[in-house]
């Protein structure tokens, strides 16, 4: 066969040959990532800390769900940032109210709420032209709010308003830290760019294409958490965003399928092994701190490494808020949905074909 016209299983090996180079190299470095990533490790830790030294140890891993907010517009200049933050934090606010405000109504309702908010988000952050990390932490939020708020026999497992404060204070903590570059006078002398002009919005074909992909995770992601636990629809989903939350076409979304199934696998196994470890809750803050700022460093080099700092860190929050650290079945749990939600989002990217406007 000719090499315009290789076989099927030409292509295959093709194909496994990209994946395993992938997994075996970082990619190009895009400029200087540790400034964004301390913010990020900060704003993790710092509101852990001092809640675990005012006695309140439940509640303090609660309020890691504020850094997510630091991750978002890292590529603005200061005072960019420093306008363009606040925003995000009530976006990611309003999901944790949604999320608590569904854990209070049923689980169908929060499987409602999971479909509705994956493609309204994915439309959103296409027309916006939102860039990384897209929707998936509106998702996740609303999500974890869900969980950890939830009824357990009939009774709400954290108060409802009290974690919402937590998630607040959190959350304005991030938006200081984030302003923090511009105490220097040359950041605060820098132009500042309208916001229409950073984030044009604009239907076009890209966030189309997002929306149609982002429909098909939520759909079947969500039907396929009926029959698993709905409980973990919004992992199940988060997993498929994570493939299709970006405008990448067909070869690099089955790619980031793999990388985020063979870093979830590893970092079930550093879970288990940070759970199990005898850290009182302000040096586990730290550690999350540590994966925070790994992550950041390394996610837009090689997103499977990303995934092994990731996913210990999402799961010791849910243990934590829900009395399952250390637990075993709950990385099983995360593997499993992880691996559904990846082919899920996999199988939604060769559906729908990325078209640039």
């Amino acid at each position: 066969m000719s090499a315009d016209n290789p076989t099927l299983p030409e292509r295959v090996r093709a194909e496994a040959r990209h994946v395993a180079q992938s997994l075996r190299t970082f990619g190009p470095a895009r400029g200087k990532r540790w400034p964004l990533a301390l913010q990020a490790a900060l704003a993790m830790t710092v509101p852990i800390v001092v809640l675990a030294a005012l006695g309140y140890d439940r509640l303090a891993l609660l309020a890691a769900t504020g850094a997510f907010t630091v991750i978002y517009g890292g590529w603005l200049r200061p005072r960019e940032r420093a306008r363009f933050a606040p925003l995000v934090s009530l976006a990611l606010f309003a999901c944790a109210a949604a999320g608590v405000l569904a854990a209070g109504c049923g689980s169908a309702v929060v499987l409602v709420g999971v479909l509705v908010l994956t493609v309204a988000s994915a439309a959103a952050v296409g027309w916006v032209s939102l860039g990384p990390p897209g929707p998936i932490f509106f998702v996740l939020v609303f999500g974890l709010s869900a969980q950890v708020t939830g009824l357990r026999d009939g009774v709400r497992a954290v108060d409802p308003w009290v974690y919402l404060a937590v998630v607040a204070g959190s959350s304005v903590f991030a938006c200081l830290l984030v302003a923090v570059p511009l105490v220097m006078p040359r950041y605060r002398r820098e132009p500042a760019r309208a916001l229409r002009e950073l984030f044009p919005r604009r239907w076009g074909a890209v966030a189309r294409t997002l929306t149609a992909r982002a429909a098909i995770v939520a759909v079947v992601g969500v039907a396929a958490a009926v029959i698993v636990d709905p409980h973990r629809s919004y992992w199940i989903v988060c997993s498929g965003l994570a493939v299709v939350g970006m405008p990448v076409g067909r070869r690099d979304a089955a790619t980031r399928g793999i990388h985020r199934t063979a870093g979830t696998l590893v970092g079930a196994a550093l879970y288990l092994v940070l759970a199990f470890l005898p850290l009182p809750v302000w040096a586990l803050g730290v550690v999350l701190g540590l994966l925070q700022f790994a992550i950041e460093l390394v996610v837009v080099r090689h997103y499977a490494l990303a995934l092994v700092f990731i996913t210990p860190l999402v799961l010791l929050i849910i243990g934590a808020a829900t009395g399952d650290a250390a637990s075993i079945p709950l990385a099983f749990e995360r593997v499993v949905d992880t691996l559904v939600g990846a082919a899920i989002g996999t199988a939604a990217a060769l559906a729908v074909r990325l078209r640039l406007d």
